[in-house]
């Protein structure tokens, strides 16, 4: 990519593009176009090729999607993967008509079956069944990888495809219903420890093994492979390191300062008993996080938590 290069990072507002948009203009690009939601329904064909035609980007970050956690997930499976497939499907056939130079597609690593082997290498793709709270939100992804290899095979389109692990960030989704298991355990333990509650509640048994990347760590690898020379169809983006849930919300007590007890809830599903990226073809390419797990959490916490304190204090003094 070049300066003067006009690139349409799709999702922009989002935890995920937001970041990617403050990393290319901390690399000193500065020719964007940008939509909110409410100005381009990314579901309706008409609007978005309408975009494209009229804007023409050179190069597009596809980082807009319908997320959520376990229960969202579940709970919402018919919008999960009709929202997610509309929009891929949208913007990826409007690139190629309009001629984008390169297309990167966000996916997630539910893609990959519930029981791969680990660490999870890119090629076991599409080996075994996925894990069944999450398989709409999967399967779209997996369809948004399909068409970008599709349009590379038949059209020659420079469309590529990466596959972050479990991300968490300060504009991150803390809402209890539809978050990610990292931020709705920062909430849980910071408001136990506000109200002087006896006990956090943690759902499934803790066992299962999560990696977690810090998503401007996230942002950097993926301006990092828009820029490199080549191309592979499908490129995990991680740490390489995992933890346990029950590990993790131990850290997360700590870093809060919750002297309370933790419970399991049992009744409630563990999803994937492991999720943990092969990165080694990233590594091999040059890049590496450097945001440690505490340092990224720490980071969170001040940012989301503690100034929502700080600053609900002061207008209390003040009135």
């Amino acid at each position: 990519m070049r300066p003067t290069d006009k690139i349409y990072v799709a999702g922009h507002r989002g935890m995920v593009g937001s970041a990617i948009l403050q990393r290319l203009r901390e690399s000193g690009y500065t020719h964007f176009v940008l939509r909110t939601s409410q100005e381009l329904d990314l579901r309706n064909q008409a609007e978005v090729f309408a975009f494209f035609e009229k804007e023409k980007p050179d190069y597009v970050f596809l980082a807009a999607a319908r997320v959520g956690g376990i229960l969202a997930n579940n709970t919402y499976r018919a919008e999960f993967i009709y929202d997610n497939l509309q929009i891929e499907a949208n913007v990826i056939h409007a690139a190629y008509l309009s001629g984008v130079k390169k297309l990167m597609f966000l996916g997630s690593s539910c893609i990959y079956p519930r029981l791969a082997p680990q660490p999870i290498k890119e090629e076991y793709l599409l080996t075994g069944p996925l894990e069944p709270t999450n398989e709409p939100y999967a399967i779209a992804k997996i369809a948004g990888i399909k068409l970008c290899e599709a349009y590379r095979a038949q059209y020659g389109c420079h469309f590529i495809s990466v596959m972050p692990t479990n991300l968490y960030g300060i504009h991150d989704n803390f809402d209890l219903e539809t978050s990610h298991v990292l931020p709705a355990l920062l909430r849980k333990f910071h408001e136990a420890k506000i109200k002087g509650m006896p006990e956090v509640v943690v759902w499934g048994t803790g066992k299962p093994r999560r990696e977690f990347l810090y998503v401007d760590d996230l942002a950097d690898a993926c301006v990092f492979l828009m820029n490199h020379p080549e191309e592979p169809d499908l490129i995990n983006i991680g740490t390489g390191e995992d933890i346990s849930i029950a590990e993790l919300a131990e850290l997360i007590r700590t870093i809060v300062g919750y002297k309370g007890r933790i419970v399991y809830d049992t009744s409630k599903p563990d999803g994937t008993p492991r999720k943990l990226l092969d990165v080694s073809r990233l590594h091999a390419m040059g890049w590496h996080h450097q945001t440690s797990l505490e340092e990224g959490i720490r980071r969170v916490y001040e940012a989301v938590f503690l100034q929502q304190t700080s600053d609900y204090t002061h207008r209390n003094r003040a009135v």
